[in-house]
């Protein structure tokens, strides 16, 4: 018997297969090491084959970050107060209404990832597999985007370029921050929820 409904992996497929082709006409590829891209991704096969580590690692690598983006969005949306920045371009009219608005996959792709795990189990190997495709993904990000036009998963800096230590030693604070500040409470947070 199968756990995902059939309406929901034909639906988010097709939504994930317009974004990514958007996405590849509009942006350089590397925007796709970005982790909610690569969740957005990712959770098509998580979908299809209803595989609970690759859902639990989704999951686990994207809901803090996009409880971050969520609270920014609504916070601006409603206020028309600046929060953070990290939601900026989502108001930013010279970019097509249409494009910001696939970017709205950053508010339902982590509910639909705790919904799938909620249903499926949350598989604690998630942390080790998550942490070794982080550290893959930082490395490659610092190796081959630009650091002047882009600052994929921050890291060179939080906001822009840092300056204040060697830019490979941001590097390997980032692949630590990211493990130990967001994965490891993740972790622990659907760990108790799901158990």
């Amino acid at each position: 018997m199968e756990m995902m409904p059939l309406w929901l992996k034909v639906s988010y497929t097709a939504y994930a297969a317009v974004t990514v082709a958007i996405y590849i006409r509009k942006y350089p590829l590397w925007n796709f090491l970005w982790f909610s891209d690569i969740a957005l991704i990712l959770a098509v096969p998580a979908l299809w084959l209803e595989n609970s580590l690759l859902a639990s690692m989704m999951l686990l690598g994207i809901l803090l970050p996009e409880a971050v983006w969520n609270l920014g969005f609504f916070w601006r949306l409603l206020t028309r107060q600046r929060f953070g920045g990290l939601t900026d371009y989502m108001f930013d009219n010279r970019k097509p209404l249409y494009l910001r608005g696939l970017s709205l996959f950053h508010v339902f792709l982590p509910l639909i990832l705790l919904w799938m795990v909620a249903r499926l189990g949350y598989d604690s190997r998630a942390l080790v597999a998550q942490t070794a495709l982080a550290w893959v993904v930082l490395p490659l990000c610092y190796f081959i985007t630009d650091p002047k036009r882009d600052n994929v998963n921050w890291v060179f800096g939080w906001n822009s370029t840092q300056t204040r230590m060697h830019p490979l030693a941001w590097l390997g604070l980032a692949m630590l921050f990211f493990p130990v500040c967001i994965y490891l409470p993740t972790h622990f947070l659907l760990k108790a929820i799901f158990s």
